[in-house]
C-alpha cells in the first residue's frame, strides 16, 4: 500500500503522538508498504500560541492536493484535528476520497486546563472534525466508551506499543546532584505543562528525590519554585532509556491524556508506575503487579515501590508495536489512485515551489 499519514505533530516535537506515528512508519515500510508523512515540515509554519515549540503549518487543500497527486496514495489517514489535518479532511471530502481519523489528545481538557474553556464546548467541533471518518482510531477502551458516550461514529480500538529494543534495563543515567542516600528517585518524564498535572507530583510529600525529564512552558516557574526538584531537560533515545534506568518509580500524574506512553517505557526499563486511577493509566497498568493506581498519589508511590521490577519488564514485553502496526493498517479504507486523476490534472498548473515534499518518504528522520 501507499499510505499518506497527515500529522500536525512532528519533529521536532516529541511526544506521545510523535513517538506512535514515528512507529507506525517505521513498522508499515518494514513490511514493504510506501509512507509519505505530511507534516508541518513541509511548509511554512509559524509557532503555536503558547506552545512556540510546535509549529502550525500554513498550508490549505490546495497544498495538501499538490502533495496527495504528488505521492499518489491509496489510503489516507488523519492523524491530528490541527491546520494540516483540517485541510486534508476538506481536501478529501471535495474529492469524495475516505479517510480515516485518530483521536491521540484529549484536546479539549487540555483547552480546558489552559484556558478554562469548558470541554463540552468543544467536543461538539471535534465531533464533526471525525464524524465523516471511515474509522476513528482510539488507544484505550476507556477511550473508545467515552468517544461513543459523546456521539463519536465508528470508533475502534487501536492500542500502543514499547520499543523493547530501546527501552530495558540498561545503565542508570549519572545525574548532576542527585543523591540516592536521601532515598527513592521519583521520576517524571513528559511536558511541563499545566495539563500535565506536574505539581501533583512536585508536591508530594514522600522521601527522595524527584527527578524531571522534560521540557516546556511551565520549566522556568517549576524550578523556582520547587528547588529540591532536580530538573535534567529533555532526553531522548538511549539517553532518555537510561534516565528511567535510574528511577524506582515513574510517577505518572496526569489526568487528561488519552494513554501515556511513557508508561509503558517505564516498565520496558523494570520501573513501577504510580498514577491516578483516570482514563490512561487505568488501560496500561492492568496488572496490580505492575503499577498502583490510587487517588492519593502519595499513596500509589509507596505501594509502586514494593513491586518486582521483573514484572514490569514482562508485562511491557507483551505490548508490542508490530501488532498495533496490523491493527492501523486494518483500519485503513483503501481506494483506486486513479481517483486522484482530476486532482492530478488541476495541479498540473501550480507553480513547483508550492507544498514540497520533504524529506520523500520519511524513511529517515
Amino acid at each position: 500500500m501507499r499510505i499518506l499519514i497527515v500529522t500536525d505533530a512532528w519533529y521536532p516535537q516529541i511526544n506521545g503522538v510523535v513517538r506512535t506515528l514515528t512507529a507506525m512508519r517505521d513498522q508499515l515500510i518494514a513490511i514493504g508498504d510506501e509512507v509519505h508523512m505530511l507534516a508541518p515540515d513541509g511548509f511554512k509554519s509559524v509557532p503555536c500560541p503558547t506552545y512556540p515549540e510546535i509549529r502550525l503549518a500554513l498550508a490549505g487543500p490546495g497544498d495538501v492536493a499538490k502533495v496527495v497527486v504528488r505521492f499518489l496514495p491509496c489510503a489516507i489517514h488523519i492523524a491530528t484535528e490541527g491546520p494540516l489535518g483540517m485541510a486534508a479532511r476538506r481536501f478529501c471530502l471535495s474529492r469524495g476520497l475516505p479517510f480515516t481519523t485518530a483521536f491521540h489528545t484529549r484536546f479539549p481538557e487540555y483547552v480546558e486546563a489552559r484556558f478554562r474553556i469548558p470541554a463540552d464546548w468543544i467536543y461538539p467541533g471535534m465531533r464533526w472534525f471525525h464524524g465523516r471518518s471511515s474509522v476513528v482510531m482510539a488507544p484505550t477502551p476507556t477511550v473508545v466508551e467515552n468517544l461513543q458516550a459523546r456521539g463519536f461514529k465508528n470508533v475502534r480500538l487501536w492500542g500502543r506499543g514499547v520499543d523493547v529494543d530501546l527501552f530495558k534495563p540498561g545503565p542508570k543515567a549519572a545525574v548532576p546532584g542527585l543523591d540516592r542516600n536521601k532515598g527513592p528517585v521519583l521520576l517524571y518524564v513528559g511536558r511541563l505543562a499545566v495539563e500535565k498535572n506536574i505539581e501533583a507530583f512536585l508536591e508530594l510529600d514522600h522521601p527522595g528525590t524527584k527527578l524531571v525529564v522534560g521540557d516546556g512552558p511551565m520549566i522556568d516557574s517549576l524550578k523556582r519554585r520547587y528547588p529540591d526538584a532536580v530538573f535534567v531537560g529533555a532526553k531522548h533515545g538511549p539517553d532518555l532509556a537510561s534516565y528511567y534506568n535510574a528511577a524506582d518509580v515513574f510517577v505518572f500524574p496526569s489526568q487528561t491524556d488519552t494513554f501515556g506512553l511513557v508508561m509503558l517505557e517505564a516498565l520496558a526499563c523494570g520501573v513501577p508506575v504510580a498514577a491516578y486511577p483516570v482514563m490512561g493509566p487505568q488501560d496500561v497498568i492492568t496488572d496490580p503487579a505492575v503499577g498502583a493506581l490510587d487517588l492519593d498519589l502519595g499513596r500509589a508511590v509507596a505501594r509502586a515501590l514494593t513491586l518486582d521490577r521483573d514484572a514490569c519488564v514482562a508485562f511491557a514485553r507483551a505490548r508490542s508495536w508490530p501488532a498495533a502496526a496490523e491493527t492501523f493498517r486494518s483500519y485503513l479504507h483503501e481506494f483506486d489512485p486513479a481517483r486522484l486523476a482530476e486532482a492530478a490534472r488541476e495541479s498540473e498548473a501550480a507553480p513547483e515551489t508550492a507544498a514540497p515534499i520533504a524529506g520523500g518518504l520519511h524513511r529517515d528522520i
